[in-house]
């Protein structure tokens, strides 16, 4: 019978014979010189904490890389968003990608992206960025660890066929409202929200973005979840365009320009919003989680 002790003794010389003949072999480069990397950086936005809020990946660029390209690094990340910003552009110019399809505005990410330029790109003493996307602009400014953007208002226009929701929502709204990408569900119960299952398979068919529904909250002005299932996002931690539609509604409803807002998914998180005319501020806490280099050959017809 063999020992613990003998067991032991053997895995001891077999390691050690092992690392011997590793040490003799000359060191092997996993790529070849013709590599080009990119930066990129993973954070956690509206959270102060890591594995909270909604991660998005960002990747500033010198110049752009192909859509194809970009679609398959966001594939490849797999989170929520990937963020693309081009350094060399004045304003800077912005995009974002689902794991599926390039996507025309994007909140989280956009805040996840100001985090890391005012941490690694900008002098200190620079307190604002200006953002070109392709629906026009976005300033992000920094007050401590806050960061806040400033988007376009959402006016919600009212639906009056809630049944279009029958075959998606197991309890139906008391209204239902439409913005320019998404639908707004508005219920009275917070409870309603947080219980909330949609038919994901019903939803893809739904003709926007996607669907948020929101209450009154119970520790905030307002609580929301957020489903965008033909993104390939069934349901997104935290969505800060989602409140350019949100704070217009609740703003007008509560009769306050300030909100708090909490977005109920297993994640969560947390907003700051403000109505400033035509113009809705977003504010939220980052928690940046890693941060590397991404080695792509320097021909995209290498990837196969």
């Amino acid at each position: 019978m063999t020992t613990q002790n003998q067991f032991d003794e053997s895995k001891i010389f077999h390691y050690k014979v092992c690392s011997e003949w590793l040490s003799s072999k000359p060191a092997q480069l996993v790529y070849n010189s013709n590599v080009r990397t990119i930066d990129i950086f993973q954070v956690d936005a509206f959270t102060k904490s890591i594995f909270k809020g909604n991660p998005a990946a960002v990747c500033p660029v010198k110049d752009w890389p192909s859509e194809e390209l970009m679609q398959w690094i966001a594939t490849e990340n797999n989170v929520s968003e990937t963020a693309f910003v081009l350094l060399d552009s004045n304003p800077l110019e912005i995009r974002w990608f689902s794991p599926t399809v390039e996507v025309d505005l994007c909140g989280h990410a956009t805040l996840a992206t100001a985090r890391i330029l005012f941490d690694e790109y900008l002098r200190p003493t620079e307190k604002t960025i200006i953002f070109q996307y392709k629906g026009g602009v976005i300033k992000a400014s920094v007050e401590g660890d806050l960061v806040y953007l400033d988007f376009p208002c959402d006016e919600p226009v009212a639906v009056n066929d809630i049944s279009l929701l029958n075959n998606i929502l197991e309890y139906k709204p008391d209204v239902l409202y439409k913005g320019k990408d998404d639908y707004l569900a508005i219920y009275s119960n917070a409870e309603l929200v947080l219980k909330a299952n949609p038919s994901f398979s019903n939803l893809k068919k739904l003709n926007a973005r996607g669907l948020i529904i929101s209450a009154p909250g119970q520790d905030t002005d307002i609580i929301s979840r957020c489903f965008y299932p033909q993104i390939g996002v069934n349901e997104d931690p935290v969505t800060g365009s989602a409140h350019t539609l949100l704070t217009p509604y609740w703003s007008e409803r509560l009769e306050k320009c300030k909100l708090t807002a909490h977005q109920a998914s297993t994640r969560g998180g947390y907003l700051e919003c403000e109505r400033k005319g035509d113009r809705i501020i977003v504010g939220g806490y980052t928690a940046r989680y890693s941060s590397g280099k991404l080695h792509l050959p320097e021909a995209e017809s290498d990837i196969n």
